[in-house]
Formats: C-alpha cells, structure tokens, sequence
C-alpha cells in the first residue's frame, strides 16, 4: 500500500525505562500529532494503515511510545520496521536515554517498579539489562536524547528543537553536532567525542571573553591562525572521507561532540565551522550547543 507523500509523518519513542519516554510522547501530542503509548510492537503496522486510511488529515502525524513492557520487544523489533517499510514509511526513531546513577534515583523518588526487576534481579541489575537489551535500538536510532541533566521544561524545549531538525531535512544519514564543556560532562550520546582544549582560549582575553564562538572575532582568534587554522582544516578533510563511508555502511546518524573547558568559546566556534562546511557539502547535519549559557 502507498501513501501519500505528505502523510507520512511518523515517529516510534522508545528508550530506557525512567529517562523520559512518557513526556516526550507528551510533547508529539501537544505538537498535534495522534500519541499511543505502550503499543505493542506487531501492533504498529495496522495502527498505521489504518490512522492514514482515516484520521491523516487532522493530524501532522502518529507518534508511537514502545517499550519492554511488552514481551519480546526487540525481537520484533525487525520484522515491524519491515512490515511498516511496505506502505512506503520511513519511522523516525527517538531514544531517550539517562545514565544509571540518575535512573537509579528517579526509582528512588516515583517508587515505582521497573519492568524487569524480580526476585532475582534487582533495580541496578534490572537497568543493566534493560540498556544491553535496547542497544541495538539504540543504535538504529534517528535521534538519542539523554535526559540526565534535563528539566521537564528542558526535555520539552530540546525534542521540539531537534525535531524542527529533523523533520526540515531529507532522509539519509543524519549527523548531529554537540559542542560542549568538559568542566559539565560530555556527552553520553556521543559517538564520537573531540578535545579541543589544545586550542587557543579566548576566555583569557578580558575583551573577549564575554562573547560566544558564534562571534566573528571568536572564530578569529581560534581560527584564524594555526593551530586552529591548520587543525580545522585536516579535520574538514578527515570528515569529507569519513562521512561518506558511514552512510555507506548504512548508519541512520552519527552524533559527533567538540569539547572545551566551558562550552562557550572553542568548542562552539569549531562546532558552527563544521556545520557550515557539512551543511555546503550537502550534509542532513543539525546543532546543539548544549552549555553554551553556562560556559
């Protein structure tokens, strides 16, 4: 069955028990799109056919909430993306994601049980298990969200971001782009995390300090002159050759983090000149200065 090209708006939330599934579901749902939660896997392919054959119109599009409260849930996991694939619908896949610690203390508040625990199998054991058997979910993923420094409000205000990303770009291999400071942590859902405190730092220029590296004179002074220069040029070209062997490998995206001390200056000026270079390249690239305010 074919739908139409303008209907096919749908997107699968899944990730770790606690790290926020529910509220991003929340979120589709007040951005107008039809929500079902805790939907068993076999059952999305009729939920598709028929949410298009009848209510497509009134709505921009279906999000689906999946997770291990249903048995054997990653073991159809392939087979429901292939059964979706015939009405010519490419899911969006969103996974939330927290660490342990801060998981371990959600339980601790709610109080509520976890899927897998038992009498043999605790709550730590229990998130251990849940993210080894996630994992190839995980990774398939269109879009990895840790939420284990987000508010409510933050974890709103972030998916309605990154899915204007998302959905204002066409498919392929999505490359995601973090700039960050390591004095805040680096991010957990990285692929791949760079170290650019070798860099010259502006912060200990008075003059400059109070700017961003979304600032010209910033970009100047990391960039403009080697290190910077020659180590932003080897890189763009490491990126040319590298990007394309990924999609080739068949990754739905690759989330790639540059670090500096505050995650205002460096960081951010070598994130913004990787994106104007990817984005001239044809690239389906978006961007997240995760501690921008904060550097």
């Amino acid at each position: 069955m074919q739908l139409e090209s303008e209907q096919k708006n749908v997107v699968i939330v899944s990730g770790m028990s606690g790290s926020g599934k529910s509220t991003a579901l929340k979120v589709f749902e007040d951005m107008g799109f039809f929500c079902v939660d805790g939907l068993p896997a076999r059952m999305a392919p009729a939920l598709i056919e028929l949410f298009f054959n009848s209510s497509a119109k009134e709505y921009p599009g279906l999000a689906m909430g999946m997770d291990l409260r249903q048995p054997d849930f990653v073991g159809q996991w392939k087979e429901v993306l292939l059964d979706i694939q015939k009405f010519s619908v490419r899911p969006t896949v969103i996974f939330t994601d927290s660490s342990n610690q801060i998981l371990l203390r959600r339980y601790a508040t709610t109080r509520r049980p976890h899927p897998l625990t038992s009498g043999n199998l605790g709550l730590e054991g229990a998130l251990e298990r849940e993210r080894e058997i996630l994992e190839p979910i995980r990774t398939q993923a269109d879009l990895v969200i840790d939420t284990s420094h987000y508010s409510v409000h933050d974890l709103r205000r972030v998916i309605q971001d990154k899915w204007e990303s998302l959905s204002s770009r066409s498919q392929g291999m999505r490359v995601h782009l973090i700039s960050f400071g390591f004095k805040y942590g680096a991010p957990t859902e990285a692929d791949d995390v760079t170290d650019l405190r070798f860099l010259p730092n502006p912060y200990f220029d008075e003059a400059l300090r109070p700017m961003s590296g979304k600032d010209e004179a910033i970009a100047r002074y990391v960039l403009g002159s080697n290190p910077g220069r020659e180590y932003l040029r080897r890189l763009l070209e490491f990126l040319d050759f590298a990007l394309p062997l990924y999609a080739t490998e068949g990754r739905y995206r690759l989330t790639m983090a540059f670090g500096c001390t505050g995650g205002r200056h460096r960081s951010v000026a070598v994130t913004e000149a990787v994106l104007a270079h990817l984005r001239g390249q044809g690239f389906n690239v978006s961007v997240e200065h995760r501690h921008f305010s904060l550097g």
